[in-house]
């Protein structure tokens, strides 16, 4: 009963996707509708070559790049696709394989009703399964693991994670959540022999148009259902605006006192500051406190315990300081208890660490640890790229906020900002229109 529960609501109110809105973009760059209005995609090669091997299976389990990455959800997943998908397939698109889609690789998928349990992560969330190892020498082991899932053991690890958006690349300093590719080029290679169990890895030919298609992307939000578009008034919205951003490595970075040299990160929407209509002035006090709204940092790990500073006073944009995208602009992971203890839902794992140095960690995710073997690097994720968000909800690496105001509000609590109602709706009205 439970499943066929869980079958109607996927069924009801999903709709077979919007229709492309007609505008006279190249072939494929046209805006799409979203929850908040429309997002564009924009390409530097002109349009969207759909015959590039980024839409082509490379392996053999019928997957492309595209399978994961896709366009009308800002290139990622985004659930109410995914179940889409699942519907209009019973679970058979090729998307919807064991090697990752599943919540362990064993799960039986014969059939529609075993498929709907098997891939539930993945359509309830969108995440995809990560097997990960320790590396040789790491300064920690896992000593208990608590998992709805019998494949999760202390030997074997599985991490749930969300697809990050394959667009707006210029400004990524670290690829993967816990930076554990080196570059775009191995990311492509180890999807196409991993996810899409490839025989052999891609030829360098292949690997460069992706990487080179992908690197064209440009995505982010042009009209907003209250506010109108985005690029008018002086305001500096949608993709076009993204092309010409400036961007350096390193750039506006957090000094030895917890200090960026330029809170002022956004300045998309200044224009919009003394605007007569509401949703615009409220889009532009929301920037407005992303830049200046004082936070006091504490506990952040990568962060205060770095710079040796319990507290840091800073704002938003002391970790989101790219101008105008709102990632870091340099490598680096932080903790800020998106996968402790008191975060973990029932349907993550609960990961007990032991660390070398004595200390005992509980998390659904060990983060960058994975990949450094430094206990000091568990729950630790690099900062995605704040645009095109409308799109791609839910947020965080575990899909834990369902919505821009879920996310608001976790930030919220987490840092005593004491938002008033107003101003969380503000933030998010702004988070919205990036």
């Amino acid at each position: 009963m439970k499943n066929v529960r869980l079958a109607t609501c996927l069924a009801v109110g999903l709709t077979a996707g919007a229709a492309l809105v007609a505008h006279p973009s190249p072939p494929g760059t046209q805006p799409v509708p979203d929850a908040s209005g429309s997002l564009q995609t924009i390409s530097t090669q002109g349009g969207i070559n759909t015959h590039n091997p980024f839409f082509l299976p490379e392996g053999s389990n019928g997957r492309t790049c595209a399978s994961c990455h896709v366009q009308v959800t800002a290139w990622t997943l985004s659930p109410p696709e995914v179940q889409q998908r699942f519907l209009r397939t019973a679970g058979t698109d090729p998307l919807f394989r064991p090697v990752d889609g599943t919540t362990c690789p064993s799960d039986d998928v014969s059939n529609f009703w075993a498929r709907l349990r098997s891939y539930r992560m993945l359509l309830g969330k969108g995440l995809i399964r990560i097997g990960l190892t320790a590396p040789a020498g790491a300064d920690f082991a896992v000593t208990a693991v608590d998992s709805p899932y019998a494949c999760n053991t202390p030997e074997n690890l599985s991490f749930y994670r969300r697809p990050l958006p394959a667009t707006n690349l210029r400004f990524v300093p670290a690829v993967m959540w816990d930076g554990r590719e080196a570059s775009l080029a191995t990311q492509a290679s180890g999807a196409i022999t991993g996810h899409a169990q490839g025989a052999t890895p891609p030829s360098a030919a292949i690997l460069n148009q992706i990487v080179d298609f992908e690197s064209s992307l440009y995505t982010a939000q042009l009209v907003d259902r209250s506010a109108g578009a985005l690029t008018e008034g002086g305001a500096q919205g949608g993709p076009m605006a993204l092309l010409s951003q400036p961007f350096t490595l390193g750039e506006n970075n957090i000094d030895a006192n917890g200090n960026v040299p330029d809170p002022q990160v956004f300045d998309t929407y200044a224009a919009w500051t003394h605007s007569d209509a509401p949703h615009r002035a409220a889009i532009a006090r929301g920037e407005a406190i992303f830049n200046s709204r004082p936070i006091l940092i504490t506990g952040v790990g990568g962060l205060n315990d770095a710079l040796n500073q319990p507290v840091i006073t800073g704002t938003c944009s002391t970790c989101h300081n790219a101008a105008n995208v709102g990632d870091h602009s340099s490598v680096g992971f932080l903790n800020i208890g998106t996968a402790d203890l008191a975060h973990r839902t029932p349907d993550l794992p609960l990961y007990t660490v032991q660390c070398n140095n004595g200390d005992q960690v509980q998390a659904s995710d060990l983060g960058r640890a994975m990949i450094s073997g430094h206990c000091s690097d568990i729950g630790k994720f690099k900062g995605p790229v704040l645009r095109a968000l409308a799109a791609r909800a839910p947020y965080f690496h575990n899909g834990m906020a369902a919505t821009l105001m879920d996310v608001v509000n976790f930030y919220n609590d987490r840092f005593h900002l004491n938002l008033s109602p107003q101003e969380k709706s503000d933030l998010a009205a702004f988070l919205a229109s990036l």
